[in-house]
């Protein structure tokens, strides 16, 4: 590792901590020997700096491009494009499995290239949390959790078998049992240490390095360790088995935003309604692409779980990262979640030695731009009905709703309209809420917005409120210490008591894991055509995401998820009426039963403790008594089973050769789909549960699955035939060929016929046609799915033309082979009047293709006429390039380490 570095900057020292010795590269030292403006940089880029400087090697890292990004403090931005290297990846099992089975697959290659599958090994440490698998199939009573787990390992046992394997062929990969928690907060709270160490033999000694640490994961909520100082955020699966494989992740040196922070939140108002506040600012701002930094004595004011809480919502504001630098609150944390007095002693040293300390009298670093929030100002909020960023003041909800039933919803004058459900005493309506859901990374690490739910549970049950029947409740925290903590403060009693029993821990309602509502609630919602409601404590709520019957989802904090579920409807303003009435028939307003500020900083005082955390992840890669029997296959390559419906060998790499084939332009490809504006991964790629008239459906269905047993998109991640049959299947997607229709259809030509895509695009391949998909502006925002490229990649897809894309999915694009491309400002399809049945004609990818090349797609009318469209290549550096040339990023890499 760091002994190759060329240390052109003469700067590799040694620091003393206790006993210990580790050899680090000083910034300080840097900055007098010939950088000069390092101690100016944001905290988040000299973390980049010393990355730069540890891997100096005069080929993927120069001199010069350190002294590039040091520079970058004079105009605030560069176009230098750097290799970075993390020091960890982190997965969850749903992205975890695919980058696992590739990795298998990647063995089998190397054996029939004739070289050694053993080389085929993460080269960098790679944690992998299940946490991703377990369905809100119970809930509302004491065997939930039991129940919920039991049926986990049932549907699950394939994939558990298979990522069991992984763990004992593969070296430096490390599982995270289910059950344990969601893999942010296990990140947050366990496997996080702030500044990494690493044992190098060196001249024949061994000797430690000291460095931040830093890590990329396979979901995009690993932005939430920022509020730790570690700088992580989310890729797409592609990149990060490249990371995993030694491959540096090509980067353009980020403008950093800077966001100060003044002030302190007041009486009532709760780190959700902060988080959504900050999310708008920034989505207005506009910071996709760059990193967000927060600065200014604000910061003295909030606990670290109110900066994880910030620090996760980094992909909904759009930003790579929001990051939080080490100071005396990151330290106090480190000790208070039990991570060793040596680890704390080092990372108090190392950021202080590094200018990477926070203190009182720090100077604010110089920004790119900058932008300003008083705390004191943010008010009780929600967002929805269908983006994080649609924040509505808690006053504003109600009025809202009903703009959207009218506007977005399509249905003016409804408001007052109610069904009967059938064999029940009650009816239902458009805004009513039937899923009340704690879930999801952004809230539940964080004490003060749990204990508050758990102290308004209790409150409103002093009272005499319940939840109301048609709400279907549910309580998911991120680690196995809120648990502990809620039980221990005789909290969860009150929350068991309103229908927030345990369902398990993991990602639950906000990844859609949500489970099915009962039979007659689903029934009358969708035979009435109703609108109803979603109140989740989570950070996603696109359409058709959270649950396939349900419309409107709001975010909001865990108490005002509670109280929705007492109130029962968007229709009811919590700010002005009641929630329900105490037996003798006085209204109960929501001010009656919101906790004091005081009170939760008492039972979080007494009830959140170092020897719970201690305790919680002593034996954490242990797993139960379900994980333990598992029993795994031996051999350093995996047995395939042809008749699994869950993991398949995939077909990346069938037929390769050692040299790749030259790439060629695309001619005469047919539209596969016209799509609009935020089109999200969620839209492309297979999640959620899968329907029996769907291909996905009929392939199962064909293997003998009971529907019953289909499981759900995301536990399928590990066989492609499921995962590109569900590409584009979205039950919300529109595509405007059909006039906006929802559903994954197409229209085949010359014909027009219309059908599922996957039928579509099997004709196309099986004609020899290549596709194209053209879209708007932000195409793949969400969740860093690589099953969005994968599956575009399966269905032959050669290019996608949008306005703009998001990050993660065109390099994840680039990564599967697939050309991004993007119209110059001013045009769309719509501007050049496309209706997808012409055909399109993309010549320059031959021969001497560059990064950001300026090329031309002839696009030829139904009519015969033409047009010649200039467009902007999206391959946007030089290592992208190569991937591309080679097929992809896994070919590229299996490639080198076959050589």
């Amino acid at each position: 590792m760091s002994s190759q570095s060329l240390d052109s900057f003469k700067c590799r020292k040694t620091l003393g901590v206790g006993k210990k010795a580790y050899v680090y590269f000083d910034l300080k030292v840097a900055e007098k020997n010939g950088l000069p403006g390092i101690s100016r940089l944001p905290f988040s880029m000299k973390v980049l700096v010393e990355n730069l400087l540890r891997f100096e090697d005069g080929r993927t890292v120069t001199a010069d491009d350190i002294r590039a990004v040091v520079a970058w403090v004079n105009e605030r931005r560069s176009d230098r494009e750097i290799a970075y290297r993390p020091a960890r990846v982190l997965m969850q099992d749903f992205t975890g499995v695919p980058a696992v089975v590739d990795l298998a697959a990647m063995r089998d290659a190397m054996k029939n290239l004739g070289g050694n599958p053993e080389k085929i090994n993460p080269l960098v440490p790679v944690d992998l949390v299940i946490d991703h698998s377990v369905v809100v199939d119970y809930f509302g009573n004491a065997e939930a959790l039991h129940r919920n787990v039991e049926r986990e390992y049932e549907q699950n046992q394939e994939r558990y078998r298979f990522l069991k394997w992984g763990q004992s062929a593969f070296d430096n990969f490390r599982v995270v049992p289910p059950g344990t928690g969601i893999c942010h907060q296990v990140n947050l709270e366990y496997l996080a240490q702030a500044v990494w160490t690493k044992k190098v033999e060196e001249d024949g000694e061994e000797v430690t390095y000291a460095f931040p640490d830093t890590l990329v994961g396979t979901d995009s909520h690993t932005t939430m360790v920022n509020g730790l100082g570690v700088l992580g955020w989310g890729v797409g699966g592609i990149e990060a088995e490249a990371a995993m494989l030694g491959q540096p992740i090509s980067m353009l040196v980020p403008e950093v935003v800077g966001f100060k922070l003044t002030g302190k939140l007041q009486e009532g108002i709760t780190a959700t309604d902060l988080v959504l506040t900050v999310t708008q600012m920034l989505r207005k701002k506009g910071v996709v692409g760059k990193f967000v930094e927060f600065f200014g004595e604000g910061l003295d004011h909030l606990s670290l779980a109110d900066r994880a809480t910030i620090a996760n919502m980094a992909p909904e504001y759009g930003a790579t990262c929001g990051f939080f630098p080490i100071d005396r609150e990151t330290i106090d944390y480190l000790d208070e979640t039990g991570r060793k007095d040596s680890r704390v002693a080092l990372v108090e040293e190392y950021a202080k030695a590094q200018g990477m300390w926070r203190g009182k009298s720090s100077e604010d670093p110089v920004f790119t731009d900058t932008l300003e929030l008083d705390i004191s100002t943010v008010q009780p909020s929600l967002a929805g009905p269908k983006r994080p960023q649609d924040r509505v003041l808690l006053a504003d909800a109600k009025a809202g709703f009903l703009a959207a039933l009218e506007g977005e919803f399509k249905k003016p004058g409804d408001a007052g309209r109610r069904a009967p459900v059938e064999g029940k005493d009650f009816d239902l309506g458009n805004g009513d809420v039937v899923i009340a859901a704690i879930t999801s990374c952004t809230n539940t690490s964080n004490p003060s917005v749990l204990i508050a739910a758990g102290l308004l549970a209790r409150n409103a049950l002093a009272k005499g409120l319940k939840s109301k029947p048609w709400v279907k409740t549910s309580l998911a925290p991120g680690s196995q210490v809120v648990a502990e903590y809620l039980s221990k403060s005789g909290l969860q009693t009150d929350l068991d008591q309103l229908g927030f029993n345990l369902v398990g821990f993991g990602c639950t309602t906000c990844i859609g894991n949500s489970g099915p509502l009962a039979p007659e609630i689903s029934e009358t919602i969708n035979k009435a055509d109703l609108v109803a409601a979603a109140v989740l404590s989570g950070n996603r709520n696109f359409e058709g995401r959270v649950n396939p019957d349900v419309k409107a989802n709001y975010l909001a904090s865990p108490p005002l998820v509670v109280a929705y579920a007492i109130a029962g409807s968007l229709q009811v303003d919590l700010t002005r009426d009641p929630l329900g009435h105490t037996e003798s028939g006085e209204p109960v307003y929501l001010k009656d039963i919101w906790p004091s500020n005081k009170e939760i900083a008492t039972f979080i005082r007494e009830n959140v403790t170092k020897k719970m955390f201690k305790e919680k992840y002593a034996d954490v890669f242990a797993g139960d008594e379900n994980w333990r029997k598992i029993a795994v296959p031996e051999g350093q390559t995996y047995a395939w089973q042809d008749a699994s419906t869950y993991v398949q060998n995939p077909p990346y790499f069938v037929g390769m050769t050692h040299e790749p084939k030259p790439v060629t332009d695309i001619v005469g490809a047919r539209v596969m789909g016209l799509f609009l504006d935020s089109i999200t991964t969620d839209h492309i790629s297979p999640a959620g549960s899968i329907k029996e008239a769907s291909p996905a459906g009929r392939y199962l269905r064909d293997h003998q699955v009971r529907p019953a047993d289909f499981n759900q998109y995301g536990t399928r991640r590990g066989n492609h035939e499921v995962m590109m049959r569900g590409t584009f299947a979205n039950i919300r997607i529109k595509n405007q060929m059909l006039g906006g229709k929802e559903g994954g259809f197409t229209l085949h030509y010359p014909g027009g016929e219309e059908m599922p895509i996957y039928d579509a695009a099997m004709a196309y391949k099986a004609e020899g046609v290549p596709l194209v998909v053209f879209a708007g502006r932000e195409y793949g925002t969400g969740s860093s799915r690589d099953w969005a490229a994968k599956g575009t990649n399966l269905l032959g897809v050669r290019a996608v033309i949008a306005q703009s894309f998001e990050r993660i999915h065109r390099s994840n694009l680039v990564g599967m082979g697939i050309l991004p491309l993007v119209f110059e400002e001013g045009t769309s399809w719509q501007t050049l009047g496309l209706k997808g049945d012409e055909t399109v004609t993309i010549h320059g990818i031959e021969g001497d293709l560059k990064p950001r090349q300026k090329m031309d797609a002839e696009i030829t009318f139904a009519d015969g006429t033409t047009k010649v469209v200039p467009l902007i290549c999206r391959i946007d550096t030089l290592d992208e390039l190569d991937y591309f040339r080679n097929g992809g990023i896994l070919q590229y890499v299996l490639r080198q380490l076959a050589a």
